[in-house]
Protein backbone atom coordinates (compact mmCIF):
# COMPACT_ATOMS: atom_id res chain seq x y z
CA UNK A 1 0.00 0.00 0.00
CA UNK A 2 3.27 2.12 0.63
CA UNK A 3 4.48 1.76 -2.38
CA UNK A 4 0.81 2.46 -4.31
CA UNK A 5 0.65 5.92 -2.36
CA UNK A 6 3.71 6.48 -3.46
CA UNK A 7 3.67 5.13 -7.31
CA UNK A 8 0.02 6.43 -8.37
CA UNK A 9 1.15 10.58 -7.84
CA UNK A 10 3.76 9.63 -10.42
CA UNK A 11 1.46 7.64 -12.77
CA UNK A 12 -0.98 10.62 -12.54
CA UNK A 13 0.83 12.79 -13.72
CA UNK A 14 0.88 15.56 -16.69
CA UNK A 15 4.48 14.02 -17.30
CA UNK A 16 2.71 10.71 -17.56
CA UNK A 17 -0.35 11.63 -19.70
CA UNK A 18 1.33 13.90 -22.07
CA UNK A 19 3.59 10.63 -23.00
CA UNK A 20 0.80 8.40 -23.07
CA UNK A 21 -1.27 10.67 -25.36
CA UNK A 22 1.58 11.26 -27.86
CA UNK A 23 3.13 7.87 -27.46
CA UNK A 24 -0.53 6.77 -28.32
CA UNK A 25 -1.16 9.32 -31.13
CA UNK A 26 2.56 8.07 -32.72
CA UNK A 27 1.25 4.30 -32.84
CA UNK A 28 -2.23 4.79 -33.71
CA UNK A 29 -0.63 7.40 -36.39
CA UNK A 30 -3.72 10.10 -34.68
CA UNK A 31 -3.25 13.92 -35.05
CA UNK A 32 -6.09 14.22 -32.42
CA UNK A 33 -4.49 11.98 -29.82
CA UNK A 34 -0.82 13.42 -30.12
CA UNK A 35 -2.56 16.65 -30.28
CA UNK A 36 -4.20 16.10 -27.03
CA UNK A 37 -0.91 15.25 -25.35
CA UNK A 38 0.49 18.90 -26.67
CA UNK A 39 -2.58 20.73 -25.06
CA UNK A 40 -1.81 19.27 -21.78
CA UNK A 41 1.76 20.16 -21.88
CA UNK A 42 0.97 23.85 -22.71
CA UNK A 43 -2.07 23.99 -20.59
CA UNK A 44 0.45 22.57 -17.71
CA UNK A 45 3.34 24.41 -18.12
CA UNK A 46 1.36 28.00 -17.81
CA UNK A 47 2.54 30.04 -14.62
CA UNK A 48 -1.16 31.53 -14.85
CA UNK A 49 -2.53 27.91 -14.18
CA UNK A 50 0.19 26.16 -11.95
CA UNK A 51 0.16 29.60 -9.56
CA UNK A 52 -3.77 28.90 -8.84
CA UNK A 53 -3.16 25.82 -8.22
CA UNK A 54 -0.99 25.95 -6.00
CA UNK A 55 -2.87 28.95 -4.18
CA UNK A 56 -6.01 26.47 -3.83
CA UNK A 57 -3.53 24.15 -1.91
CA UNK A 58 -2.79 27.25 0.28
CA UNK A 59 -5.44 28.75 0.82
CA UNK A 60 -6.50 27.45 4.01
CA UNK A 61 -3.09 29.31 5.70
CA UNK A 62 -1.33 32.38 5.83
CA UNK A 63 2.25 33.03 7.50
CA UNK A 64 1.57 33.39 11.47
CA UNK A 65 3.25 35.49 13.82
CA UNK A 66 5.24 33.15 16.58
CA UNK A 67 3.95 35.54 19.09
CA UNK A 68 0.42 34.36 18.51
CA UNK A 69 0.81 30.90 18.46
CA UNK A 70 -0.51 29.45 21.93
CA UNK A 71 2.28 26.79 24.03
CA UNK A 72 1.99 23.26 23.55
CA UNK A 73 3.56 20.10 24.55
CA UNK A 74 5.90 19.42 21.49
CA UNK A 75 7.01 20.63 18.21
CA UNK A 76 6.78 18.27 15.05
CA UNK A 77 8.39 18.97 12.13
CA UNK A 78 7.96 16.59 9.34
CA UNK A 79 10.78 15.87 6.82
CA UNK A 80 11.24 16.18 3.50
CA UNK A 81 13.62 19.03 3.12
CA UNK A 82 17.06 17.45 2.62
CA UNK A 83 18.96 16.18 -0.54
CA UNK A 84 22.00 13.22 -0.44
CA UNK A 85 25.04 14.02 -2.37
CA UNK A 86 27.51 10.79 -2.78
CA UNK A 87 31.02 11.79 -2.79
CA UNK A 88 34.41 10.11 -2.26
CA UNK A 89 34.18 10.29 1.72
CA UNK A 90 30.38 9.25 1.89
CA UNK A 91 27.70 11.29 1.88
CA UNK A 92 26.66 15.49 2.20
CA UNK A 93 23.54 16.63 2.82
CA UNK A 94 22.30 19.53 1.31
CA UNK A 95 18.60 21.52 2.02
CA UNK A 96 15.69 21.95 -0.57
CA UNK A 97 13.55 24.68 -0.57
CA UNK A 98 11.64 23.13 2.81
CA UNK A 99 14.22 24.13 5.03
CA UNK A 100 11.84 26.52 6.65
CA UNK A 101 10.43 23.67 7.98
CA UNK A 102 13.45 22.98 9.97
CA UNK A 103 14.06 26.64 10.79
CA UNK A 104 10.79 27.39 11.79
CA UNK A 105 11.01 24.14 14.49
CA UNK A 106 14.05 25.58 16.05
CA UNK A 107 13.15 29.00 16.07
CA UNK A 108 9.72 27.89 17.99
CA UNK A 109 11.77 26.13 20.30
CA UNK A 110 13.60 29.15 21.43
CA UNK A 111 10.16 31.24 21.63
CA UNK A 112 9.45 28.86 24.16
CA UNK A 113 6.55 27.14 22.35
CA UNK A 114 7.16 23.64 23.72
CA UNK A 115 9.78 21.95 25.53
CA UNK A 116 10.29 19.27 23.38
CA UNK A 117 11.09 19.23 19.25
CA UNK A 118 10.37 15.97 17.81
CA UNK A 119 11.86 15.71 14.13
CA UNK A 120 11.29 12.31 12.16
CA UNK A 121 13.24 9.56 10.78
CA UNK A 122 11.46 9.94 7.03
CA UNK A 123 13.10 7.40 4.79
CA UNK A 124 11.63 6.12 1.53
CA UNK A 125 13.16 2.55 0.50
CA UNK A 126 15.21 3.87 -2.33
CA UNK A 127 16.94 6.77 -0.71
CA UNK A 128 20.85 5.99 0.62
CA UNK A 129 22.26 7.69 3.73
CA UNK A 130 20.68 8.94 6.81
CA UNK A 131 16.90 9.40 7.63
CA UNK A 132 16.39 12.99 7.64
CA UNK A 133 16.13 13.65 11.20
CA UNK A 134 19.41 12.33 12.65
CA UNK A 135 21.05 15.06 10.31
CA UNK A 136 17.89 17.34 11.47
CA UNK A 137 18.89 16.69 14.95
CA UNK A 138 22.45 17.41 14.29
CA UNK A 139 21.91 20.55 12.43
CA UNK A 140 19.45 21.42 15.16
CA UNK A 141 21.97 21.43 17.87
CA UNK A 142 24.43 23.24 16.31
CA UNK A 143 21.54 26.02 16.05
CA UNK A 144 21.36 26.01 20.05
CA UNK A 145 18.65 23.51 21.02
CA UNK A 146 19.97 21.33 23.62
CA UNK A 147 20.33 17.77 22.73
CA UNK A 148 17.77 16.00 25.88
CA UNK A 149 15.01 18.45 24.57
CA UNK A 150 15.28 16.20 21.22
CA UNK A 151 13.14 13.38 19.93
CA UNK A 152 13.40 11.31 17.29
CA UNK A 153 10.76 8.97 15.94
CA UNK A 154 11.17 5.56 14.42
CA UNK A 155 12.06 5.23 10.66
CA UNK A 156 8.78 6.22 8.69
CA UNK A 157 8.30 6.24 4.91
CA UNK A 158 4.78 9.01 4.69
CA UNK A 159 2.59 11.21 6.75
CA UNK A 160 0.79 8.40 8.02
CA UNK A 161 3.28 6.86 9.72
CA UNK A 162 5.06 9.91 11.02
CA UNK A 163 1.77 11.06 12.93
CA UNK A 164 1.33 7.15 14.17
CA UNK A 165 5.36 7.17 15.19
CA UNK A 166 4.76 10.36 17.28
CA UNK A 167 1.98 8.90 18.68
CA UNK A 168 3.85 6.43 20.43
CA UNK A 169 6.29 9.09 22.08
CA UNK A 170 3.65 10.91 23.02
CA UNK A 171 1.98 8.57 25.42
CA UNK A 172 -0.62 10.65 27.04
CA UNK A 173 -3.81 11.22 25.30
CA UNK A 174 -4.10 15.16 26.24
CA UNK A 175 -1.78 16.72 24.35
CA UNK A 176 -0.92 19.62 21.67
CA UNK A 177 1.51 19.96 19.33
CA UNK A 178 2.65 22.54 16.79
CA UNK A 179 2.88 20.67 13.95
CA UNK A 180 5.66 22.51 11.45
CA UNK A 181 4.99 21.86 7.31
CA UNK A 182 4.73 22.90 3.92
CA UNK A 183 2.06 25.45 3.79
CA UNK A 184 0.62 23.45 0.65
CA UNK A 185 1.11 20.30 2.88
CA UNK A 186 -0.58 20.91 5.56
CA UNK A 187 -4.04 19.86 5.45
CA UNK A 188 -3.66 16.52 4.71
CA UNK A 189 -0.50 16.40 7.62
CA UNK A 190 -3.40 17.67 10.27
CA UNK A 191 -5.86 15.60 8.92
CA UNK A 192 -3.33 12.28 9.36
CA UNK A 193 -2.60 13.68 12.86
CA UNK A 194 -5.91 14.15 13.94
CA UNK A 195 -6.75 10.64 12.89
CA UNK A 196 -3.58 9.68 15.33
CA UNK A 197 -5.59 10.95 18.13
CA UNK A 198 -2.92 14.13 18.31
CA UNK A 199 -4.18 17.86 19.04
CA UNK A 200 -2.94 20.07 16.26
CA UNK A 201 -1.83 23.64 16.23
CA UNK A 202 -0.90 24.16 12.42
CA UNK A 203 2.06 26.26 11.84
CA UNK A 204 2.78 26.27 7.74
CA UNK A 205 5.97 27.25 6.55
CA UNK A 206 7.29 27.05 2.91
CA UNK A 207 5.16 28.67 0.97
CA UNK A 208 5.31 28.55 -2.93
CA UNK A 209 2.42 31.09 -3.76
CA UNK A 210 3.60 34.70 -3.98
CA UNK A 211 1.67 37.81 -5.24
CA UNK A 212 2.82 39.16 -8.07
CA UNK A 213 1.16 41.32 -10.94
CA UNK A 214 -0.64 38.85 -14.10
CA UNK A 215 1.44 40.21 -16.76
CA UNK A 216 2.32 38.42 -20.30
CA UNK A 217 5.13 35.98 -18.80
CA UNK A 218 2.40 34.18 -16.97
CA UNK A 219 0.95 32.45 -20.55
CA UNK A 220 4.87 31.41 -21.69
CA UNK A 221 5.11 28.09 -20.61
CA UNK A 222 8.06 27.06 -18.45
CA UNK A 223 9.30 23.57 -16.62
CA UNK A 224 9.10 25.54 -13.24
CA UNK A 225 5.13 25.68 -13.81
CA UNK A 226 4.87 22.35 -15.28
CA UNK A 227 6.74 21.16 -12.04
CA UNK A 228 3.86 23.21 -9.55
CA UNK A 229 1.40 21.88 -11.27
CA UNK A 230 2.88 17.43 -11.10
CA UNK A 231 3.07 19.09 -6.80
CA UNK A 232 -0.77 20.33 -6.92
CA UNK A 233 -2.21 16.56 -8.46
CA UNK A 234 0.50 14.65 -6.21
CA UNK A 235 -1.00 16.19 -3.36
CA UNK A 236 -4.72 16.18 -4.10
CA UNK A 237 -4.22 12.43 -4.48
CA UNK A 238 -2.80 12.58 -1.29
CA UNK A 239 -5.28 14.12 0.33
CA UNK A 240 -8.60 11.87 -1.37
CA UNK A 241 -6.24 8.42 -0.11
CA UNK A 242 -6.26 10.28 3.43
CA UNK A 243 -9.76 11.16 3.07
CA UNK A 244 -10.84 7.49 2.02
CA UNK A 245 -8.64 6.02 4.74
CA UNK A 246 -9.83 8.71 7.56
Amino acid sequence: MIYLHKFLPLIASPLFLIFFFIILGVLLKSKKITLTGFLILFFCSLPIVSNKLIFYLEKDYSPQNISTLNEANAIIVLSGMLKTIKTKDGFNYEFGGAVDRILAGIELFKNNKAPILILTRGKVPWQIGLPEGEYLKKFSIKNGVPQENILLTENVQNTDQEAKSVRKILKSNNVEVILVTSAFHMSRAKKVFEAANIKVIPYAVDYQRSTNKTTLMDFIPTAGSLAQTSKFVREMIGRLYYNLKY
